[in-house]
């Protein structure tokens, strides 16, 4: 089995600082975090004075296109964001919102591409990103199985390298109901590829919840704190979280790969004696007695008489001796 990849989306926790951005790389640097993840949204070439807010969050901008004008980056800082990346020992991914965007990604040599929920069916960027060449991994937030369907196959039809499908819902924060665990092990059925979970709970549970059903990929939002402005930011987890995700998920692992059989109880047969019970009196009784259920208690450890287990096979015997209260039944008590 292959490590889970832990990918930590930056995405617009930046706030349109370049700064920000910089800072949640180095923050991220012994978190455990395998990638790094951003969005590249080019407002020019993916908006419209028509678009709407998803959260009417801003106190800044007017409308959706003025925020994305607002969290853009060049080129340049770009490719100082990805080396950033790379220099701290992450792989760095970034998900286009427009045909732009893909040239933008090519120039910076990225080596896969995560298409976001809102894109999966965007059929002519795919057909773009599948020229390039490069891996493709497809969210699946707003999608049914025939709407996934359809991007895999538009996908293969156009030699692109399908990498795998994250479960995903759209909902800021998730709830629990709405996790869509379920949903793993299916997609893993129906397309017999990689599978993740793209969680926007806020929470650590459902992606250790997703690694215990065969998740191969996870991907939170992270933020500095839920409180910070921003769309995504009490749906995000914080480093500290990112932390705990990853050791959960780690442990998980080492767990999946070493199957216990329960069968082999070898090394345990000093702790059955010791938490093991006998049987024994809970009253003095005399020679002649029949031995009833009232009589009887059973005391550790479990090698100093009558296992408890076979307690029926006594029930009804006749003592042989008096025997003092808080003693262990033998064989040898009994005519």
């Amino acid at each position: 089995m292959q490590s889970v990849e832990i990918i930590a989306e930056i995405a617009q926790a930046h706030d349109g600082s370049l700064g920000l951005a910089h800072s949640y790389i180095d923050a991220l640097v012994g978190s455990g975090v395998d990638t790094v993840k951003f969005q590249m949204h080019i407002a020019e070439a993916e908006s419209s004075e028509f678009e709407q807010f998803r959260v009417n969050f801003s106190y800044e901008d007017k409308t959706r296109y003025d925020y994305w004008k607002r969290m853009g980056f060049t080129l340049e800082q770009w490719q100082g964001l990805k080396q950033h990346c790379e220099d701290k020992g992450f792989q760095f991914i970034c998900s286009p919102f427009s045909m732009m965007a893909v040239d933008w990604l090519e120039k910076l040599n990225v080596k896969r591409y995560k298409i976001a929920s809102g894109e999966t069916n965007n059929l002519l960027m795919l057909d773009k990103i599948c020229r390039t060449g490069k891996p493709i991994l497809l969210s699946t937030g707003m999608s049914s199985y025939d709407d996934i369907q359809q991007a895999v196959t538009f996908i293969q039809e156009h030699k692109g390298i399908f990498d795998g499908v994250f479960q995903c819902t759209t909902a800021y924060p998730t709830p629990a109901e709405k996790y869509g665990l379920n949903v793993i092990p299916e997609l893993k059925a129906r397309l017999n590829c990689k599978v993740g979970l793209s969680d926007h709970s806020g929470e650590i549970y459902a992606g250790l919840a997703a690694v215990a059903l065969g998740a191969e990929m996870l991907e939170m939002h992270v933020v500095f704190d839920k409180h910070m402005f921003g769309p995504d930011a009490k749906s995000s987890l914080t480093i500290q979280e990112f932390k705990l995700l990853v050791e959960g998920t780690r442990k998980i692992e080492t767990a999946l790969k070493n199957p216990v059989d329960k069968n082999r109880t070898e090394g345990f047969s000093e702790l059955k004696v010791m938490f093991g019970k006998s049987l024994a009196i809970n009253k003095e009784l005399h020679a002649g007695h029949i031995i009833s259920m009232d009589d009887l208690e059973t005391k550790k450890p479990g090698n100093l008489g009558i296992p408890a287990s076979e307690y029926q096979r006594i029930l009804g015997r006749k003592l042989n001796k008096n025997i003092q209260a808080a003693s262990f039944l033998n064989e040898s008590d009994f005519e």
